[in-house]
């Protein structure tokens, strides 16, 4: 699972960005967006990275 969570920023971005233009904003106005996705994504790697470094010991 841990192999595959790459895809959850990048399915997350694609719905951001599908949305952003159905509803006729910017990518400039949908920036904050972006970035809270990748934050987010990037902290459930951690946790999901510290919880397999933790379970090894």
């Amino acid at each position: 699972m841990i192999a595959r969570l790459f895809l959850l920023p990048l399915i997350l971005c694609l719905l951001w960005y599908l949305y952003l233009r159905s509803n006729g904003y910017s990518l400039k106005q949908g920036q904050q967006g972006f970035i809270y996705i990748l934050s987010l994504s990037g902290l459930v790697l951690g946790v999901m990275l510290l919880m397999s470094w933790l379970t090894r010991l």
